[in-house]
């Protein structure tokens, strides 16, 4: 069934670093002198290199592979035949089950002492047993609902986490909304759709903002879906109630029959985008028409051995 690994890693912050200021050494006077310390950020560094290096010798005879920075993840085209494994933080396993096809995820946690590992459930020395139970057909699945955007034009966004549906800095977002049997003009600071996988995320920090008003049931409904449950949940980020905008629809579960449909009324610095990846985003200006809804594709999760 899979002859070939594709493993997703991200570039750690010394890297990036070393990106921007072409040798370890401007870098470390960099952040030295910024007030911050260089072998910490050193260490960690070391300490996802260990690990990435441990998960390649465990697929040797296994199978073959290749390494692909998260940011070709766009471009990539994904196969049935590939097994993917993604090495690095939570958001990583976000980021690449869009683009993944259906097709199995391993989420290997490098440092269990950094990330929460919410979405990484394979530990580095558990790598080898969960790719041979895979090769078996004998692992467990989570499979994930993801969230579907599309736009009058045609284009299509998924979000594994949530969408943004707003302007691109910080000025006010105009558009038309429409849920259910409601429908009114608005200005907020955007509109955040999310996925039950994302609960743990940007949306949870706008439940927490507002848990001291909002309805307890309202609060609980969300955080009861599950990573499988077909509803996504939306909020309007900050209403503003004017002459000319209501605040009346602030939030709302989306289901198969309760789409939600957002039309642009900004003439320019709209943007749509997925899992905080702002620089993969859609145009959002006037004329544009969203419809979200759940997404057909599921991402497949890997979390135990058969």
């Amino acid at each position: 069934m899979f002859d070939f690994a594709i493993i997703v890693r991200s570039k750690t912050r010394r890297e990036l670093l070393q990106d921007k200021f072409q040798t370890h050494a401007q870098a470390k006077f960099y952040v030295e002198r910024s007030g911050g310390t260089i072998s910490d950020i050193d260490a960690e560094h070391d300490r996802f290199y260990q690990s990435l290096e441990s998960l390649i010798a465990q697929l040797s005879g296994r199978l073959k592979y290749k390494i692909i920075d998260r940011s070709y993840l766009p471009s990539f085209l994904f196969a049935e035949n590939h097994l993917i494994i993604t090495i690095g933080q939570d958001g990583l396993v976000a980021n690449t089950a869009k683009y993944a096809k259906g097709q199995p995820i391993i989420g290997v946690n490098p440092d269990p002492t950094q990330y929460d590992g919410v979405l990484l459930k394979t530990q580095v020395s558990q790598t080898a047993r969960q790719v041979d139970a895979c090769l078996a057909g004998k692992n467990q699945f989570a499979e994930i609902t993801m969230a579907e955007l599309k736009l009058n034009d045609g284009q299509r966004l998924l979000a594994f986490n949530d969408f943004f549906i707003g302007p691109s800095s910080h000025i006010s977002a105009r558009y038309i909304i429409q849920h259910e049997n409601q429908k009114e003009e608005q200005s907020s600071s955007g509109i955040l759709v999310a996925t039950g996988a994302g609960k743990t995320g940007w949306m949870s920090s706008v439940l927490n903002m507002v848990r001291g008003f909002a309805a307890g049931a309202t609060v609980e409904r969300y955080q009861n879906l599950g990573w499988s449950s077909n509803e996504l949940i939306f909020a309007v980020r900050e209403p503003f109630a004017s002459r000319q905008s209501q605040a009346n629809i602030v939030w709302g579960m989306i289901g198969e029959a309760r789409p939600l449909t957002v039309e642009s009324r900004m003439p320019t610095a709209g943007v749509i985008f997925s899992d905080g990846v702002e620089r993969d985003f859609l145009q959002f200006n006037s004329g544009a028409i969203a419809s979200v809804g759940v997404a057909p594709e599921k991402a497949r999760l890997v979390i135990s051995e058969g």
